[in-house]
């Protein structure tokens, strides 16, 4: 911080620029502070059921093996939840809500309970069921597979385990030389 002193008696002062930076990192701390340390971050868009069922299919999708962290640790569900919160588009909210009340619906149907619990082989049977027209999707529960897949497949490879740590990602580098064909000739 800047303090401005003139005289030993006179209180330090703080310029306009310091109070404005004070100010903003405050107004930024402060609702951090009353979280506990192991709270979770409270979803933006999805009940907390919503969210948990989501996870679960990320994971599913992309799991974590020898050659992935997974897309629960890419935090997926997350990524998708903070994005349909901003969206401004109330169909893509609806279509969310309806394909996860699906997906609750078809596993009641095929193991008399939700989704959460069941096995985790009869989770795998159930995606198995709605991805096997995937290439065609005419049910709503295989369109829904569809868009599923499709949007934990970009937030995957959007973050930083899946851009960085898979695909391995160097970013923009310089090239010493031109490596592709040249075709004006």
């Amino acid at each position: 911080m800047s303090h401005k002193h003139s005289d030993k008696d006179e209180p330090a002062r703080i310029d306009r620029r310091e109070m404005v930076k004070m100010t903003a990192g405050a107004l930024i701390a402060g609702p951090q502070l009353n979280r506990k340390k192991n709270e979770p971050v409270p979803h933006k868009f999805f009940t907390n059921e919503e969210f948990v069922l989501l996870d679960e299919l990320s994971e599913i999708i992309i799991p974590t093996d020898d050659h992935s962290k997974g897309a629960r640790a890419a935090k997926c569900a997350s990524y998708i939840d903070k994005t349909l919160a901003e969206s401004p588009h109330p169909e893509d909210k609806q279509n969310w809500r309806e394909g996860l009340s699906l997906i609750e619906s078809i596993s009641k149907e095929m193991f008399g309970r939700k989704f959460m619990k069941a096995t985790a082989q009869e989770r795998i049977s159930l995606l198995e069921r709605i991805s096997a027209q995937e290439a065609n999707p005419v049910k709503p529960e295989e369109k829904f597979f569809s868009m599923l897949k499709s949007s934990i497949a970009h937030a995957y490879y959007t973050s930083r385990i899946g851009l960085l740590d898979e695909l391995e990602y160097k970013g923009n580098t310089y090239l010493r030389e031109f490596a592709g064909e040249e075709i004006s000739k």
